[in-house]
C-alpha cells in the first residue's frame, strides 16, 4: 500500500508562496505602463521628505547654536571692550600721576636756565672727578689727574678679565658647534663623494678627450698667432720703409705741382696749391665722361636683355600652368566617370539584393500567436 497523505514541507510551501506573491507583484509593477514610464515610488518620495525634514531641522539647530555663539562672543566682546576702557582709564590715572611726581618743573631739562635760585644753588666747576660737568670743553679735568685712577684700573682688568672669559666660552660654543657642523658635512660629503665616483669615471675619459683637441686647438691657435705677429712685423717693417721712401720722396721736399691734390679725394684740390688742370687731367675727364656714357648703355641693354629673359620665362611658365590644368580638368572628368559607373553598380546590387529578400528571405510573416508568447512572466 502507498502512502499518498505524506504531508507537505510547510517551509517550502511557503517559500513558493511568497515566490508566487513576489512574481505577481513584479507582474503588477512591470506591466503598469503608467507606473513602469513615470515610476512614482510613494515610499522613496516618503523618505526624501523625511531627509528633507531631517535636514532642516538639523540646519535650524545648527543656526540656532551659531546665534548662541554670536550671542556669547558679542557678551565676552562687550566685557573685553569694558576691560579695555577701564585699562585706559587706570593708565592714563597711572601717567598723571608719574607726571605730577615726576615730572614737575624742577625736574625739566631747561630748568636750569630758568631756576630764579640759580646763582644760590650753584656748584664749583669740579666737584669730583665724576663730576658729569667737567667734559672735554670744560678744561676741568685733564688725562691723569683723576683720583680714583687705581679703582679704576682695577675695575677695567676685572672688565676686561671677564670679556675674555665670555670670550673664550663663545668661541668654545662656537667651536663646538663647528665641529658638529664639520662632522655632519664631512659625513654628507663622504656620502655624495661616494655617489659621484661613477660621474668622476665617465667625466675623467670625457675631459681627457676635450684636454686633447683644447691643446690641438690651442696649438693650432698658438702658431697661428705666431705667424700673424711675424706677418704684422713684416708689414710694420715695410710701412716704415715705405713711410722713409715717401718723405724723400713727398710733394713738400720735391716741390711736385702735383701737390694740390686734396687728402680727401683725388677729385679734390687745395686753393692755394692748385695752378690749373693740366692736359692729361682734362683728358682724363673726357675719357670718364665717355666711359660713363658706355657702361650706361651696357646696362641699358643688359637690363633690356634680363627683363626679355624674364619675358619669356613667364610666357613658358604660362603655357606649363595650361598644360597641367588641362591635365587635371582630364584626370578630374576620368575620376568622376569612374565614380558614377561604380555608384551605378552598387545601387543595381543593393536593388537586387532587396529584391531577393523580399522574394526569399522575408516570406514568413508573424502571426499573433507569435507575440502572445511575450508579457507572460516578469522575468
Amino acid at each position: 500500500m502507498y502512502k499518498l497523505d505524506i504531508p507537505l514541507d510547510l517551509k517550502e510551501t511557503a517559500a513558493i508562496e511568497r515566490r508566487r506573491r513576489a512574481e505577481k507583484e513584479r507582474q503588477g509593477r512591470i506591466f503598469n505602463a503608467k507606473y513602469r514610464q513615470i515610476g512614482i515610488d510613494k515610499e522613496a518620495l516618503n523618505q526624501q521628505i523625511e531627509d528633507r525634514n531631517w535636514l532642516e531641522e538639523l540646519e535650524q539647530k545648527r543656526a540656532n547654536a551659531l546665534a548662541q555663539d554670536a550671542i556669547r562672543n558679542d557678551k565676552i566682546a562687550q566685557l573685553l571692550e569694558r576691560r579695555q576702557e577701564y585699562d585706559e582709564r587706570e593708565n592714563n590715572r597711572a601717567i598723571n600721576e608719574f607726571r605730577a611726581l615726576h615730572q614737575q618743573p624742577p625736574a625739566q631739562r631747561e630748568w636750569d636756565l630758568n631756576d630764579p635760585d640759580y646763582l644760590k644753588k650753584d656748584m664749583p666747576a669740579r666737584v669730583s672727578d665724576d663730576d658729569p660737568r667737567c667734559g672735554l670743553s670744560s678744561l676741568q679735568k685733564f688725562q691723569g689727574e683723576d683720583l680714583n685712577s687705581c679703582a679704576r684700573k682695577k675695575y677695567q682688568q676685572e672688565q676686561l678679565r671677564e670679556w675674555s672669559r665670555m670670550q673664550q666660552e663663545d668661541q668654545q660654543r662656537a667651536q663646538q658647534q663647528q665641529q658638529a657642523a664639520d662632522h655632519l658635512f664631512y659625513a654628507k660629503q663622504n656620502e655624495l663623494d661616494q655617489r659621484s665616483i661613477e660621474l668622476q669615471q665617465a667625466e675623467e675619459d670625457c675631459r681627457k678627450a676635450i684636454n686633447e683637441s683644447i691643446k690641438n686647438y690651442n696649438d693650432a691657435l698658438y702658431r697661428e698667432t705666431q705667424e700673424r705677429r711675424a706677418l704684422k712685423k713684416r708689414q710694420e717693417e715695410y710701412d716704415n720703409f715705405s713711410e722713409m721712401a715717401n718723405m724723400i720722396t713727398s710733394d713738400l721736399l720735391t716741390e711736385n705741382p702735383d701737390q694740390a691734390i686734396s687728402q680727401f679725394g683725388p677729385h679734390r684740390i687745395v686753393p692755394d696749391r692748385w695752378k690749373g688742370m693740366n692736359e692729361d687731367q682734362i683728358r682724363r675727364i673726357r675719357e670718364e665722361q665717355q666711359h660713363q656714357i658706355e657702361e650706361k648703355k651696357r646696362r641699358n641693354e643688359e637690363e633690356q636683355q634680363h627683363e626679355d629673359e624674364l619675358n619669356r620665362r613667364r610666357i613658358a611658365e604660362a603655357k606649363v600652368g595650361m598644360i597641367v590644368e588641362k591635365n587635371l580638368e582630364r584626370e578630374r572628368r576620368t575620376f568622376e566617370h569612374d565614380l558614377y559607373n561604380d555608384n551605378q553598380r552598387l545601387a543595381n546590387e543593393q536593388r537586387n539584393l532587396k529584391a531577393y529578400l523580399d522574394r526569399v528571405i522575408y516570406t514568413n510573416q508573424p502571426t499573433a500567436a507569435y507575440f502572445m508568447q511575450f508579457n507572460t512572466s516578469s522575468r
